[in-house]
């Protein structure tokens, strides 16, 4: 039995495993010279490779589109719908884990974990001083959750662990979130001016690029904190570079940039009240194996002429 030819970036080795034998894998080439792509049936998306029309076109026999992730913003749906192939992603299953990295940076950036860790291995640290890397009190603080979705309300949820006030802002007023969750909607610029931690818990659409820029980000308080867990495009790096830089905010913490990586001479990466993490909200064990079963669940039902069971609508 001949196996069924997809496209794949990087699959780690218990995805490989999951494919077990149905299938020929060729690596990720998006060059119209690659001969793969005239005869490759599904594309698994592990590490956002861009997805659009002029490489669908390209792969005349895809049927499905298969991605490692919740975020589809570097694949065009339109474009795939157009031609009949089918989109799935991962949703619901990260939630709880990218939430607890957005508590994890917060918790990090208020309390200088980073920072702290590096002066405690230096060798300026050669005696306890009392005076030294006061953070900011998380308890009883207000956090402000752009993005009350799946992933804002399980942030809303742990913030509350905290005793923190939770304000929240989206496209949508959600009353029945606010009598679970005890929350409070408020105007964007109400969210800014009042919150003393603010996460970024929304997807990127073209509403949402540069949401938080210069005229946002000298709404909020100059002891505020931002925790990116959304996507690079949702904030304006440089001007969330001149803010940090002077300290028209006190500091920021991102889990995705814009591109990812950044350039290793970015000038980002020289900001001592910036924290980066390399894309970790669902680096967790559990989660990444799920979405993993996932990710292949939907790669056979597209396969399969069959409705994906996370399909992307």
């Amino acid at each position: 039995m001949s196996r069924i030819p997809i496209m794949g970036d990087d699959l780690p080795s218990t995805m490989l495993e999951m494919l077990g034998h149905d299938f020929e894998l060729h690596p990720w080439n998006a060059s119209p010279e690659n001969p793969a792509l005239a005869v490759v049936q599904g594309l698994i998306t592990y590490g956002h490779p861009r997805v659009d029309g002029p490489l669908l076109d390209r792969c005349p026999n895809v049927k499905v589109v298969s991605n490692h992730g919740v975020g589809v913003d570097h694949i065009d749906v339109p474009a795939c719908t157009a031609r009949n192939v089918v989109v799935g992603n991962t949703p619901g299953v990260l939630d709880a884990s990218t939430a607890d990295m957005t508590i994890a940076l917060l918790l990090a950036l208020a309390r200088n974990v980073v920072v702290g860790d590096t002066f405690a291995r230096g060798p300026n640290f050669t005696h306890y001083d009392p005076s030294n890397m006061i953070g900011t009190e998380v308890t009883g603080a207000t956090l402000g959750i752009i993005g009350l979705g799946r992933i804002g309300r399980q942030v809303a949820r742990r913030a509350h662990g905290f005793d923190m006030r939770v304000l929240y802002h989206g496209r949508t007023r959600q009353l029945a979130a606010e009598q679970t969750l005890n929350v409070e909607y408020v105007s964007l610029d109400a969210l800014l001016s009042r919150s003393d931690f603010i996460t970024l818990n929304c997807p990127l659409t073209p509403e949402t690029k540069h949401l938080i820029s210069t005229t946002e980000l000298t709404k909020m308080k100059p002891s505020a904190m931002l925790i990116n867990m959304a996507r690079g495009g949702v904030v304006d790096q440089d001007a969330l570079y001149t803010a940090l830089s002077t300290r028209v905010i006190a500091g920021a913490a991102l889990d995705v940039t814009d591109p990812e990586p950044l350039p290793r001479e970015h000038r980002l990466l020289t900001l001592p009240n910036l924290i980066i993490t390399p894309h970790l909200g669902s680096a967790s064990d559990r989660t990444r194996n799920r979405m993993q079963e996932m990710t292949v669940e939907n790669l056979r039902s597209g396969l399969r002429h069959e409705p994906l069971p996370y399909g992307v609508k």
